[in-house]
């Protein structure tokens, strides 16, 4: 792959900013970059600097999105959508395409349709079922609209990447094209690693026989660390979090809980540790930049995905393969691919969602051993290289391209694929 169009229309995703569709974003473009391709990222929102890693990144900005919510707002992304197809065909018509690469939006199945009826092989990245997500938690005025531009792009991608099997179902459900791969997202081993500079060192809980010291006695000038990385919404069940540090603090004054992240819930969550009599040990971090993640990971001891029992989960959570990738030891709820991605629970502690005694004593029990966070944190970080790493994705995205035929016009001219 030569020459390769990136498109992102929506809105809600700054493509250079901090979200964690932001991460997948720059995460995918920054593989491609790395092979020697030509990258042309065609997006609706830039949403900060350029991060790092994408210099070479040729930038297309689409026209900016206005309105209040509901049908001006939704008008305004498809005009915008469809000035992609109008990127495509000048970048191409100077020197051909190899591959369009789309994250599903919305409001548009302009880079899926220009891509097949310009015969440049195209893949759509599906990673969340967004008319359902729009129709439940914000405002959507033409639903019929919404899931017409979702069948199109579907149905006009050559490969349909769906980030996790209820994903991939909801897909199916609304296209006759089989090609729908599951690809979970993954996590750039290289820039995520275990041993980073500010990390409190395993020895200060250990005592001078190389034992775990008990809780009580550990030295308060290092204090142990569990930590949460994400947005601070409901799904994430970062409330439970606190009940259960709460709990494990009433015993334990060696502990601190960081929150990294921030959301329309920061103010409850805080209102609750200053309730629960805890907020003095709970650091509210709020948003990073993804160059700062290394750094955040590296000041916890221990990290927790802990999410509540939800109806339909079909997240690929980044934050699972950065916590392994920085041979972080994890506890996370049982539920969704969770538990495949912590190999059952051989590479984390698994709990049941939403019990905030159970997690509790997880956090308690690998709190006293030292010995399990070692073991958990080497098995964490050789999966995360070995199965999770972010080239590993792109491969696995690119394999699922139907290989066309070289036309004449390419024999002629030399091109290949």
């Amino acid at each position: 792959m030569k020459r390769v169009a990136y498109v992102s229309t929506d809105p809600g995703v700054p493509v250079f900013g901090s979200k964690g569709a932001s991460v997948h974003v720059q995460a995918v473009v920054r593989e491609l970059l790395r092979r020697g391709t030509e990258v042309h990222l065609v997006t609706a929102r830039l949403g900060g600097d350029l991060p790092r890693g994408l210099g070479g990144v040729v930038v297309h900005e689409l026209p900016r999105i206005t309105g209040t919510p509901g049908r001006e707002r939704e008008e305004s992304a498809r005009r915008s959508a469809r000035a992609a197809a109008d990127v495509l065909a000048r970048v191409h018509s100077d020197t051909p395409l190899d591959l369009v690469m789309e994250r599903y939006s919305l409001w548009s199945d302009a880079a899926m349709t220009w891509a097949r009826a310009c015969d440049v092989p195209g893949v759509l990245e599906v990673n969340s079922p967004l008319v359902d997500e729009q129709a439940q938690h914000r405002v959507l005025a033409d639903r019929v609209g919404a899931e017409a531009i979702a069948r199109r792009s579907f149905d006009a991608a050559d490969s349909v990447i769906a980030v996790s099997e209820p994903v991939a179902r909801w897909v199916l459900d609304r296209t006759d094209n089989r090609n729908v791969t599951v690809v979970p997202n993954g996590v750039d081993t290289r820039y995520i690693r275990p041993g980073l500079e500010g990390r409190p060192q395993a020895a200060s809980h250990l005592d001078q026989r190389g034992e775990p010291r008990a809780a009580s006695h550990l030295d308060q000038q290092t204090p142990f660390v569990i930590g949460f990385v994400g947005t601070l919404k409901p799904w994430h069940g970062v409330e439970v979090l606190v009940e259960a540090f709460a709990r494990l603090a009433r015993t334990d004054d060696g502990t601190r809980l960081r929150l990294v992240g921030d959301g329309p819930q920061r103010a409850a969550i805080a209102a609750q540790a200053e309730r629960l009599g805890v907020a003095d040990r709970v650091d509210l971090v709020g948003a990073v930049a993804p160059e700062r993640m290394p750094e955040e990971l590296a000041r916890m001891d221990l990290a927790v995905a802990p999410y509540p029992q939800l109806p339909d989960f079909y997240f690929s959570p980044l934050k699972l393969y950065e916590y392994l990738a920085a041979g972080l030891p994890v506890v996370a709820s049982d539920i969704g691919p969770v538990g495949e991605v912590l190999d059952g629970g051989h590479l984390g502690v698994l709990v049941t969602p939403g019990d905030e005694t159970e997690l509790a004593a997880a956090l308690a029990g690998l709190r006293s051993d030292a010995a399990l966070r070692a073991e958990l944190g080497d098995l964490g970080r050789r999966a995360a290289v070995s199965r999770h790493d972010w080239s590993l994705v792109v491969s696995r995205i690119l394999t699922t391209v139907p290989v066309r035929p070289p036309s004449l016009a390419d024999d002629l001219l030399g091109r290949s694929a």
